[in-house]
């Protein structure tokens, strides 16, 4: 019986514990959509990625080019069919490698992307930052990239808040 109590008061005050934490929301997508230099980041990586994407399509044209060619091609010797393959696997070999360099993990467009990116991050971590310890929030959640919540009240989305501490001002 002793036990039972010491339980329930460990579980009331568990309880106690878990309801005095606050937390708040803020929509990324709301937030960054705000930000003019944001906007203009991710307009500026939109379109080097399509020229990015460009030259690679322009190197598998020719591979397919150099391949209908070679399909067309009639009566070749055995070392002029082995250049053309060659050549076909070289163009191809290329464009992957290419694709590699400006799309990959390593490429250049991630590198852009963290370059123009995540200064801007850092400036929304710290605005939100300062905002949860000033207002005593134990967690801070991005409704945008928590799928599993269904609904928020309105009154803890601190998105506007957050966009204030930046020093943008909301229509």
């Amino acid at each position: 019986m002793k036990k039972l109590g010491i339980l329930l008061i460990l579980l009331c005050a568990v309880a106690f514990n878990a309801n005095a934490q606050r937390f708040a929301f803020i929509d990324m997508e709301y937030i960054s959509q705000n930000i003019p230099e944001y906007q203009s980041a991710t307009d500026q990586l939109q379109k080097l990625s399509e020229q990015y994407q460009s030259e690679v399509e322009k190197i598998n044209n020719e591979a397919k080019t150099l391949y209908e060619n070679y399909q067309k091609a009639t009566g070749l010797s055995d070392a002029v069919k082995r250049q053309r393959e060659d050549a076909i696997v070289t163009k191809e070999k290329e464009a992957v490698e290419l694709r590699q360099k400006y799309f990959g993990q390593e490429g250049e467009l991630m590198k852009k992307q963290q370059e123009l990116l995540e200064p801007l991050q850092d400036e929304i971590y710290q605005a939100v930052k300062s905002i949860a310890q000033r207002k005593g929030y134990a967690a801070v959640i991005d409704r945008a990239s928590a799928s599993s919540i269904i609904f928020a009240q309105p009154s803890i989305d601190i998105s506007e808040e957050v966009l204030q501490e930046l020093g943008i001002a909301i229509n």
